[in-house]
């Protein structure tokens, strides 16, 4: 397969992993799950909006001058964006090194510091993988996503102390 044709191709395997992701749901009575179906099935639509975007950009460039060369910026930050696109499933952690601080899921910052007669203690939170079990039938979907679309898929959740 050329080059001109990895973007149709991207497209065609996200949507069918996430069809596969939908028609796995239905079969699914567990809320916790089904609430992880909806946010990977979430996530490969925002995959799919992105590569739908590059190839209108190429169509563009292929079809009209870029004087000013800004689709052919918008291209490239669009590629950029899809390589690094992650889906976060449960729990997301930001680590702040310099500050000693960190958060989980967007929210407020903590401090990590603790001080008291015995000296100083750093201690984040860490995150921990969810297990097959936990998982269930998503477990191979997502493991095929990740090599088949190479995206990066976090299902972790946080753990104080």
């Amino acid at each position: 397969m050329s080059n001109d044709w990895y973007y149709v191709h991207q497209l065609a395997v996200l949507a069918g992993f996430r069809l596969t992701v939908l028609a796995n749901r239905s079969g699914c009575e567990d809320e916790f799950l089904l609430e992880l179906h909806d946010k990977l099935s979430e996530g490969l639509a925002c995959a799919i909006a992105r590569v739908q975007s590059i190839t209108a950009l190429e169509r563009q460039l292929a079809n009209e001058p870029d004087e000013g060369g800004l689709a052919a910026f918008q291209l490239h930050g669009e590629e950029e964006w899809l390589a690094r696109f992650r889906i976060t499933l449960v729990d997301h952690l930001e680590i702040d090194v310099d500050t000693h601080e960190y958060r989980v899921n967007g929210g407020d910052w903590h401090y990590a510091l603790a001080a008291d007669c015995d000296g100083i203690e750093i201690s984040y939170p860490s995150l921990v993988a969810l297990t097959d079990a936990e998982l269930g039938t998503l477990a191979p979907i997502m493991r095929a996503i990740r090599s088949g679309a190479g995206i990066g898929i976090s299902i972790a959740r946080v753990i104080y102390g």
